[in-house]
């Protein structure tokens, strides 16, 4: 962040917070009414309210942080390439990867491997070129744009739901239908700030689709699609119906449920050292073509080895 401080000398009557909003100070309202109320406007010197109605010949100083412009940083860091032209890149993300540049992820994001390999564009600041994210330890597909007119389509087929995104996942216990769908609204947990959770405070609308792919007793192989695009949506939802994302830390997924066998919880466990979630289908209107294209990627090697586990026991 840049310190800076404005020494301004209004010139017509008006309320203090709507000056400094008119004086070209790049910050929202609300901002500057909390820089108003702790004291980093001073008007002749002297603390002022909001409210206070300026005056002709009045000095105003402000000082105020503004953010500086960030810059990704290049890095040589493999990654899995499914497709590529002029307009867009699909990318096969390994789990334990980081979408893009974030606090205390600034480095070996995907987005600084792009930024090796090619040049995006769309987006700002540490998110050029992002249409939508995976979480770090889920796997699977994203789509980044090259060109500006690619992110304004990309993401317009995500506004309206038009790009489908098909998932799959192993989940604990067994699933009583072989189909449904969750349809729980998502907002911040009131507690943890950093985890979603099922709410009707402050919430979206959310729906997930799922589908039964296998049963193995005490976990389910399961394919699901997204209707809404929520963060952390699938992990959140499958948590709230009692059945949590194998491994999921955050969403009880290495919890033992008392169903599980001791033995058998701990060989998952270290199978999956990540929540068992991979997107595995995207379906996407090309930006330049026009027509509907659909990727796939397989399921990384943790999830085959613990698709195999399963399959062993279940005919043992």
């Amino acid at each position: 962040m840049q310190e800076i401080t404005r020494i301004l000398r209004p010139r017509k009557r008006e309320r203090l917070d709507k000056y400094l909003k008119e004086a070209g100070i790049a910050l929202s309202r609300s901002k500057l009414q909390g820089l108003i109320e702790n004291g980093n406007v001073l008007v002749n010197g002297r603390r002022a309210k909001a409210s206070h109605i300026v005056h002709e010949g009045e000095e105003i100083r402000v000082l105020y942080k503004k953010a500086v412009p960030f810059t990704v940083k290049p890095e040589n860091i493999s990654i899995d390439i499914l497709y590529e032209d002029e307009s867009i890149i699909v990318i096969n993300k390994s789990p334990g990867m980081v979408t893009h540049p974030a606090p205390g992820h600034l480095t070996g994001t995907l987005v600084n491997a792009l930024f090796y390999h090619c040049t995006l564009a769309g987006g700002s600041g540490k998110r050029p070129g992002v249409v939508h994210r995976l979480d770090m330890d889920t796997s699977g597909l994203l789509v980044f744009a090259k060109e500006e007119k690619a992110h304004l389509a990309l993401s317009k087929q995500i506004e309206t739901r038009k790009m489908k995104r098909k998932y799959e996942a192993f989940a604990w216990g067994n699933l009583e239908l072989k189909k449904g769908i969750i349809d729980a609204p998502l907002g911040r947990h009131t507690l943890d700030r950093k985890k979603m959770a099922v709410t009707p405070l402050s919430s979206r609308t959310a729906k997930t689709h799922y589908k039964i792919i296998e049963r193995f007793g005490d976990v389910t192989y399961i394919s699901l699609s997204l209707e809404t695009g929520r963060t952390h949506q699938i992990r959140v939802h499958l948590e709230h119906i009692g059945h949590p994302v194998v491994g999921d830390l955050a969403y009880g997924g290495r919890r033992k449920l008392s169903y599980v066998d001791k033995d058998r919880f701990k060989k998952i466990m270290s199978i999956m050292k990540r929540q068992a979630l991979h997107a595995k289908s995207l379906t996407l209107q090309h930006p330049l073509s026009g027509k509907e294209v659909t990727y796939e990627a397989p399921l990384p090697k943790d999830m085959q080895n613990l698709l195999s586990f399963l399959k062993d026991i279940k005919t043992l």
